[in-house]
């Protein structure tokens, strides 16, 4: 089971980092001009900004979780898998 601090040691991070990936991005790309497989994207630019914040979003949680699991001991893992 996820603990609330887990959560937030995973989920804040990756939202700072999916912040800063969509500056970092839209400083350069401007919604109106992105295309998905020789179609221009249906979506507003606001629509193209949260969609992509929340896969960025999801992309850097998947990372963070990682890091997380990896700093764990073996003791800790097996304790976490019998909850």
């Amino acid at each position: 089971m996820l603990s609330r601090t887990h959560v937030m040691r995973v989920g804040w991070p990756a939202f700072l980092a999916a912040c800063l990936l969509e500056l970092l991005v839209f400083a350069m790309v401007d919604p109106q001009d992105l295309h998905w497989a020789g179609h221009a994207l249906e979506l507003s630019r606001q629509g193209a900004y949260t969609a992509a914040f929340f896969v960025f979003w999801a992309v850097c949680a998947g990372a963070c979780s990682v890091t997380e699991l990896l700093g764990k001991t073996a003791a800790e893992v097996d304790v976490d898998r019998m909850r």
